[in-house]
């Protein structure tokens, strides 16, 4: 996986960043699972002129020196078996604020045995597929007026969600920055994402095959559990299991209902509903749909919702049969057809 590892950061740092010994590059790394390893690896590949810093030898005060010595549009990459501690902000905001790109790998640790080969793909930079399909699908968002999804077919007929609104303007996360005010972020990438105008015009049925539980790792249970949903909120379900039980039960009793917020459109091949990471910011780019259960979504606001003040943003991920917006179908038979 070395060589795979190295082909595929080399082409994010020239496709996706566009690096070039004209700016400075700084790799923060630690030695505390093999991922780490393989990644810091195909770094010092593929950039052997940057400054690579051991974040179990260095004080969080002298890293923060070194990125003080930065200039825009510099780039430090972050890698990292949990998740690196300096001071109390998010490292990467302050990096943005700066005008640094950032390359994020987080919870490293958490992929094991075969998860290793499965982010290591899903690194992979297909241009063409990435930045087709998402401007496809952005298009096809902001022009619909609702949708559904399928999640049972012929064996569960019922087990479909109807959005009865239109939605709100789509958000790429497909390695292109020329709009946006950053450049990079978590890794691997492959999204895109809304959610319905109106919350109250989402219902009906489900199934899910795998969530995000309170150690936010990926939880699969044996069977999909269906979610019953009325006017945008969790209602009832059924084949729920007790850490399933244990979500819901933590959302109910900090926001007292449990609303379905973002429509989720996961990109990335390298992950399916059977090849799965226990890392759930990883597993988000699973090619296929996921929802967000809780009030927390920053980036769209609501008439009844002030910005902060929801909790949870809990990303569950259903079984996709198909995806309809308007007459049109964007997703069948495993894959986005845009």
């Amino acid at each position: 996986m070395n060589a795979i590892a190295e082909k595929n950061v080399n082409d994010l740092l020239t496709q996706v960043f566009r690096h070039t010994l004209k700016h400075r590059a700084v790799v923060v790394f630690d030695t505390n699972c093999e991922l780490a390893h393989i990644l810091t690896d195909a770094y010092r590949h593929c950039l052997p002129e940057a400054q690579f810093v051991d974040f179990a030898i260095h004080t969080p005060e002298a890293v923060l020196g070194i990125f003080a010595g930065l200039m825009a549009s510099d780039l430090v990459v972050l890698v990292q078996s949990t998740n690196f501690r300096l001071e109390a902000f998010r490292i990467r905001v302050e990096l943005f604020k700066r005008g640094l790109k950032v390359i994020e790998h987080v919870h490293l640790k958490r992929m094991q045995g075969a998860e290793i080969d499965y982010y290591i793909d899903a690194l992979a930079y297909d241009a063409a597929y990435f930045l087709g399909t998402g401007h496809g699908l952005k298009t096809a968002i902001d022009n619909a007026k609702g949708g559904w999804l399928d999640s049972g077919g012929a064996q569960f007929p019922d087990a479909k969600l109807f959005f009865g609104s239109s939605f709100e303007s789509a958000k790429l996360n497909v390695g292109d920055y020329s709009d946006m005010p950053n450049v990079g972020g978590q890794f691997p990438i492959g999204e895109v994402f809304t959610e319905a105008k109106d919350l109250e015009a989402v219902n009906g049925r489900v199934r899910i095959h795998a969530f995000g539980d309170t150690t936010f790792k990926v939880n699969r249970p044996a069977k999909p559990i269906t979610l019953v949903v009325d006017k945008g909120q969790v209602v009832d379900t059924e084949d729920s299991t007790p850490e399933f039980d244990n979500v819901l039960a933590n959302i109910r009793a900090d926001e007292g209902v449990v609303w379905l917020r973002e429509l989720g459109m996961g990109l990335n091949r390298a992950f399916t509903q059977t090849r799965t990471v226990s890392d759930i910011g990883s597993y988000e780019r699973m090619c296929g749909m996921h929802l967000s259960l809780g009030a927390k979504h920053g980036i769209y606001g609501k008439p009844n919702f002030k910005r902060g003040d929801g909790k949870y943003h809990i990303d569950v991920f259903a079984v996709t049969e198909l995806v309809v917006l308007d007459e049109r179908v964007i997703y069948r038979d495993g894959a986005w057809v845009v």
